[in-house]
């Protein structure tokens, strides 16, 4: 047995409860490569993992939660206090996806020897099962060395949004032939060096399919690719909590109107002396 949090909504705290040993693990999703599709979406809190659990393989506790959750306006400024409180949150409030946790800008590009550091302390304090970070040729050793050390690593290739500066903006990677080239040699050379999965942003459609032609793990695609070995999303945007849609995102909901309509209709009742009511009052019993 295992000890996992459930989170009891009518007080919104977390009680540690023994739970079936029945989380995916990371060679299971190893296997899964050209089987059926891997589910990966974002989660930030305990309340959405619980929510996203039955139906995602691998919940990723992305950088992305700088401009998701902070307004940021890029995920550079994310800090590992963030990441770790974060990640601690999302393994509590599930108990059947691989729990995987970005690693931010600067906590391991120094080195293989700072990577450790900042990957073990992100799977100590978190209880995840892996860690993700972004690049390709150069931090292949970076990468290796983390495998070869216990830590199972997700890569991140074609776009990559700590290399936004670099980059010069969001664009979709790959067009020209000397780009896609590095590109593909960028993902095979994570991928030979331990990455048990790996992430491939923005990148021409083709280019994902011959990404997941040419590597060993399987790959998530996230506009790239339909012929990936699964998809991600950040799972704000799939539920249209932005007016701004990436072209790579489908909606499945419109919760920002559906937010902004309860509000009015709470404020509405608040200032017609609608709310409260006899049923939300405390009364003494007789």
């Amino acid at each position: 047995m295992s000890v996992t949090h459930s989170l009891d909504t009518s007080t919104s705290r977390a009680n540690p409860v023994p739970s079936p040993m029945k989380r995916l693990t990371v060679p299971k999703l190893q296997a899964m490569k050209g089987g059926d599709p891997i589910v990966m979406l974002t989660a930030y809190t305990a309340r959405m993992a619980q929510l996203l659990d039955p139906h995602s393989d691998i919940l990723l506790v992305g950088d992305s939660l700088g401009q998701v959750i902070y307004g940021l306006p890029s995920t550079v400024p994310v800090t590992m206090e963030m990441m770790c409180a974060h990640g601690a949150a999302v393994v509590r409030g599930s108990w059947h996806a691989v729990v995987a946790v970005d690693m931010p800008f600067g906590s391991y590009e120094a080195g293989p020897e700072r990577a450790f550091d900042s990957a073990a302390r992100i799977l100590k304090e978190t209880g995840a099962a892996a860690v993700k970070l972004e690049g390709g040729e150069a931090m292949a050793e970076t990468v290796a060395f983390l495998v070869g050390r216990g830590i199972p690593v997700v890569g991140h290739v074609g776009l990559t949004p700590q290399a936004v500066n670099a980059l010069g903006g969001y664009g979709a990677r790959g067009r020209s032939d000397a780009e896609a080239a590095k590109i593909l040699a960028d993902a095979r050379a994570i991928a030979d060096a331990g990455a048990f999965l790996l992430v491939v942003e923005g990148v021409m459609e083709s280019l994902g399919a011959d990404i997941t032609r040419a590597v060993s793990c399987p790959t998530i695609g996230i506009g790239a690719s339909a012929a990936c070995d699964g998809q991600v999303l950040v799972t704000e945007d799939m539920l249209g909590m932005f007016e701004r849609t990436p072209r790579f995102v489908k909606r499945y909901e419109d919760l920002a109107a559906r937010i902004e309509g309860a509000a009015a209709g709470f404020a509405a009742e608040v200032r017609g002396r609608a709310f409260p009511t006899e049923e939300q009052l405390y009364r003494p019993k007789t």
